[in-house]
């Protein structure tokens, strides 16, 4: 299976973090792995203030969990264990000393829905829909709402995750709470990232990361949280419902 690439530059102490992956930035379970350690290695270089998080091309920001995983996975275990990927990147960004700026491109579907929520501050461009679709496959967004619902609340949690085939548009995740700002192009938009981020990275850094702290106050319990929503994730992605319309996505 292909694990995507994951690269990251540091200038002007802004790490820029960017993945890829050829099925529409899908996240598989090595990509996942390599995002949450480059997360935790960042905290602590004191060479980073600030960093960004993006991926690469125009269409979409990230395709969500890997079909060709989710597919391969044949015990609880292995499930659980795959869920824990995406907890364990959502944990590393929360637990970063670091302010994570996001920059989204384009469509935004399941984890990568969380991936956004995850950041402190996050830019969009028009055509970063979002979508919330574990429910079509027999599975549900678990492991994500706590950093989705933090974000856009409980209310637009339900919204999105019940109407599962819908794309809402930036705007309406702009207004929820999810997105910062929203811009007509990627070239405005990566203008605004650079602007924020390059100013970030000559504040205090000790305020920052005590900004950081308030943040992300009362999410101390996110450690056993996730795990415990990655484990549900993991079963119920055993289901004949879900083989069965995983089959036929692939398909």
């Amino acid at each position: 299976m292909n694990s995507g690439t994951l690269k990251t530059v540091i200038q002007n102490k802004v790490a820029t973090v960017s993945f890829f992956h050829p099925a529409g930035n899908s996240l598989p379970g090595d990509l996942l792995e390599q995002l949450s350690n480059e997360f935790k290695l960042l905290s602590k270089n004191d060479a980073v203030h600030v960093v960004v998080l993006k991926s690469e091309g125009d269409r979409a920001f990230c395709g969500g969990a890997s079909f060709d995983e989710l597919l391969a996975i044949t015990t609880k275990e292995d499930g659980a264990r795959f869920f824990m990927g995406f907890a364990n990147v959502l944990n590393a960004m929360r637990a970063s000393d670091k302010i994570v700026i996001g920059s989204i491109q384009g469509k935004t579907v399941g984890g990568g829905v969380g991936l956004a929520a995850a950041c402190d501050y996050c830019f969009a461009t028009e055509k970063a829909s979002i979508k919330l679709s574990e429910l079509t496959i027999g599975i549900g967004p678990f492991v994500i709402e706590p950093a989705v619902e933090r974000k856009i609340g409980k209310a637009a949690f339900c919204e999105l995750s019940l109407d599962a085939t819908h794309w809402q548009t930036a705007y309406w995740g702009k207004e929820k709470g999810l997105f910062a700002k929203v811009y007509e192009s990627s070239k405005e938009m990566e203008e605004a990232v650079v602007q924020l981020s390059e100013k970030l990275a000559f504040y205090n850094q000790e305020a920052l990361f005590e900004m950081k702290k308030i943040f992300w106050k009362g999410t101390e319990p996110w450690g056993e949280l996730l795990e415990e929503r990655a484990k549900i994730s993991g079963k119920l992605v055993l289901s004949d419902f879900t083989k069965k319309a995983l089959s036929k996505f692939k398909k």
